[in-house]
């Protein structure tokens, strides 16, 4: 009798385990959904801009929208390759390159040393955080005045505007990376004996790198930001200028080339930075990677 039950036992325990290890080597009802984004889709950041053009141009096409105020994308298209066969649109798209290429160089200069020299240094911080969020705090564009009287109406002031706008993104969010690595690692490079440079090579640049690019994003997205503001003073040339110059003769089709272009400049030159970021620090395993 003892022996059959403890056959009978051992039967019951078995039989009721099997499900369970059924459901442990992973049926459908034992899985869990996945919690990540998943794959990443290719050219997902173009269908976005993709529906946005195809509903203007549905509501165009049934009439919905004024073609004086909003022209149908067709108008702008044909309207843009009149402004190129000519050479004015060309020459303008070189001219706001130039102004934005040489503001955003010097920004980001600046943003990277100071960063530095306020993170890695006490005394850096104490002379250089609280002017920058200073000027943080003024805006940038109520600088334009003073700025012209310092410099001039040409094409120095500019630059130095789209610099400004440049710099203080990089600098924060770079100046944030670097407060924020976590002090173990320099005690462990202390005892590891590090020199400085070693230290700012293994330790500094990779930690402060997230918070640089994101950084580095937002200051291509501001030069662009200010090119479009600077460019209606005092210019003869430039995207900015062609477009005041429409909105005197009430020409809303070339107002709209010249945001089109804006626009693809801004993603152009933010996916350039993205593809480089993912690039840079294909090490860090995130949502995105």
């Amino acid at each position: 009798m003892t022996a059959v039950s403890t056959s009978t036992s051992t039967s019951t325990t078995t039989t009721a385990a099997a499900p369970l290890a059924t459901e442990a080597r992973g049926t459908p009802r034992a899985r869990r959904r996945g919690l990540s984004p998943g794959r990443r889709l290719p050219a997902t950041r173009l269908i976005g801009p993709a529906l946005l053009l195809a509903l203007w141009a549905a509501a165009s096409a049934a009439g919905r929208l004024d073609p004086g105020a909003i022209p149908a994308p067709w108008t702008v298209v044909r309207t843009a390759g009149h402004l190129w066969s000519a050479g004015t649109l060309p020459t303008d798209i070189l001219t706001s390159l130039e102004r934005a290429a040489y503001g955003f160089a010097i920004g980001l200069t600046a943003g990277v040393v100071l960063a530095l020299a306020s993170g890695l240094s006490r005394v850096g911080e104490a002379l250089i955080d609280g002017t920058v969020n200073l000027n943080r705090a003024i805006p940038t564009l109520g600088l334009i005045p003073l700025f012209i009287l310092w410099l001039g109406i040409g094409e120095a002031f500019k630059i130095a505007i789209i610099a400004i706008v440049v710099y203080i993104p990089i600098y924060l969010n770079t100046h944030a990376a670097l407060s924020g690595i976590d002090s173990r690692f320099v005690e462990l490079a202390e005892v590891q004996g590090l020199s400085r440079l070693q230290f700012v090579r293994k330790i500094v640049v990779p930690g402060a790198l997230p918070g640089f690019f994101v950084g580095l994003r937002l200051g291509v997205t501001g030069s662009w930001l200010g090119l479009v503001v600077l460019e209606q003073i005092n210019a003869t040339s430039g995207l900015g200028y062609m477009m005041f110059q429409a909105q005197n003769y009430g020409q809303s089709d070339v107002i709209l080339v010249g945001l089109l272009v804006y626009g693809v400049f801004g993603l152009i030159s933010d996916s350039v930075v993205r593809l480089v970021e993912r690039r840079v620090l294909s090490w860090r395993r995130t949502l995105s990677s």
